[in-house]
């Protein structure tokens, strides 16, 4: 069986749960047998090495270290997950200062370790802001940087799938944008069932306007409704997404949602933020998103809550003020 590079991949975190669950998925989608495992947590990283091992994963090149000069020298592919967990209680925001410092020394290391890195997927939370340092202190260009933010557009369809009982394959196109946290924008808009527009259901007996609210509320608190459950915060979901993801970076088949990515146009500017787009191998390209008028405020909200938080990680220190950024990053404008 062929693999779809042999370009390096690294798997940063790749002692915990989403990195194990990201190695493991890379190897059986076949991304590349040149696989490169990075934990400061020697034994725990130890351990999920062997594993993989025992797999026997045919023609797999895989290797492991606690040093981050040796896993991140000559890579071309790097998914990382190795900020602290979210725990019960906690939001995806109270993890914003000891993750951002990790963002800056990881965006510092790709700078000095592998700077012609080809793409890079964030994942740790809150990712819209982890994304945004790493970006700007790897010296990257903005589409080589992206984050995970399909996981409430996943979220979405299952609970559509569940209300309307229909196979997820009859619920198209859904999708939210802005922030992956408490304030995202979940659009109806862009959505079909079986082929009849979501904004046509909704506010009739079918879908009232109520069912439809809580839903959104569903959404929104997916993460926590995972942590309430099983004790701790998601990880199938997010290490599956964020290798279909890097795939599609590789130039494997295109991704189905939406991405977080940095955006600086018109409207939004200085943030990275769930939006619409493409990925290939020349990057993240941003797509327009167009909504309803109520839509279209709710990701206005969004966006002004992502710049709070980035001007919450300027205030502490993390990242020099906007105006400074070219300096910082000469890609950035």
């Amino acid at each position: 069986m062929e693999y779809l590079t042999n370009e390096k991949l690294v798997i940063i975190g790749a002692a915990g749960m989403i990195g194990s669950n990201m190695a493991q998925t890379a190897l059986m989608m076949r991304l590349t047998p040149n696989i490169c495992l990075y934990d400061p947590y020697a034994p725990g990283l130890e351990g999920v090495a062997e594993e993989l091992y025992h797999c026997a994963f045919e023609g797999a090149n895989i290797t492991y270290t606690s040093d981050i000069a040796e896993a991140l020298t000559g890579a071309d592919y790097i998914v990382n997950s190795g900020g602290a967990a979210r725990k019960a209680g906690m939001t995806r925001e109270d993890l914003l200062k000891g993750n951002a410092q990790i963002a800056e020394q990881f965006g510092k290391d790709v700078r000095r370790y592998c700077p012609d890195v080809k793409h890079i997927v964030v994942i740790f939370n809150p990712a819209d802001i982890t994304g945004l340092i790493t970006l700007l202190y790897s010296g990257l260009k903005p589409g080589q940087v992206s984050t995970l933010a399909a996981l409430d557009s996943t979220r979405l369809q299952d609970q559509l799938v569940k209300y309307f009982k229909v196979p997820a394959a009859r619920i198209e196109n859904c999708r939210t944008y802005g922030g992956h946290g408490e304030q995202m924008a979940v659009f109806a808009s862009t959505t079909t069932v079986d082929g009849r527009k979501l904004t046509e259901i909704i506010g009739t007996e079918e879908l009232p306007e109520s069912e439809w609210n809580e839903m959104k509320q569903r959404v929104i608190q997916g993460g926590k409704h995972i942590i309430d459950l099983r004790g701790r915060s998601s990880f199938q979901s997010p290490a599956y997404l964020s290798i279909e993801m890097i795939a599609a970076a590789m130039g494997g088949k295109p991704f189905r949602w939406p991405v977080g990515t940095y955006v600086h146009n018109d409207k939004f500017d200085h943030v990275m933020m769930a939006m619409e787009t493409t990925v290939d191998r020349n990057g993240v390209h941003v797509q327009p998103v167009k909504g309803t008028p109520a839509e279209e405020a709710e990701l206005e909200k969004s966006y002004h809550h992502l710049c709070a938080l980035r001007d919450e990680v300027i205030s502490l220190g993390v990242l020099p003020p906007i105006a400074e950024w070219h300096t910082l990053n000469p890609n950035i404008k």
